[in-house]
């Protein structure tokens, strides 16, 4: 398991905090290295960004990248793109900030465009980037679903309790549910969704 450990608000539940015991290799976003090591008292794999929020006997652990052009969580998943490394949870990209926070969830989407195999957790669910087909495996009937769209078309589903369609706001699609524990999103294009842990 590889992990990106963003700036955001640190992981609170469990289930995340069991996902950080366990990785391969974790990757801080610059000054997220501050708060793995006092949580954890473990050093990451490596620390990536510019440096400006790193506290100074962390700095040896530094990848810089001096560019303004992309965030922090963006030149880590391009550091383990060079690594070779595809598959990558995000935690810690929320919180704090809601501007930080929605930017963040956005570019799920940019790297799956990049080939990415990326979810994003939070303390409270995970948001998947979907492109054309979606298929959710093995949930409970009620599980809560929210569908974001992101510029797609010809939306279809089954096993949804409301019907889906075209969104043109993100509020749209949310708060939909399972009724089968197997669901199936269809659309012509790029699409997010939210599962809340349930």
């Amino acid at each position: 398991m590889n992990i990106v450990l963003a700036n955001g608000e640190y992981p609170k539940n469990e289930i995340l905090l069991d996902m950080l015991e366990e990785a391969d290799q974790v990757i801080c976003c610059d000054g997220a290295v501050n708060a793995y090591i006092r949580h954890t008292g473990k050093i990451p794999t490596a620390v990536v960004g510019d440096g400006d929020s790193i506290k100074p006997s962390h700095r040896m652990l530094l990848h810089k990248v001096e560019e303004q052009e992309t965030n922090d969580l963006t030149k880590a998943m391009h550091y383990l793109k060079e690594q070779g490394v595809w598959q990558i949870d995000i935690l810690g990209a929320t919180g704090k900030r809601e501007d930080h926070t929605l930017g963040n969830i956005s570019l799920l989407i940019e790297y799956l465009r990049e080939g990415f195999d990326v979810r994003m957790f939070t303390d409270d669910g995970v948001f998947i980037p979907c492109h054309d087909k979606s298929e959710i495996e093995s949930i409970d009937s009620g599980q809560p679903i929210s569908i974001f769209n992101f510029g797609a078309t010809g939306f279809q589903a089954e096993g949804l309790k409301y019907p889906v369609y075209d969104f043109t706001n993100w509020w749209q699609g949310t708060l939909n549910e399972a009724v089968e524990c197997n669901v199936t999103i269809r659309a012509n294009g790029y699409f997010l969704i939210y599962l809340p842990y349930y």
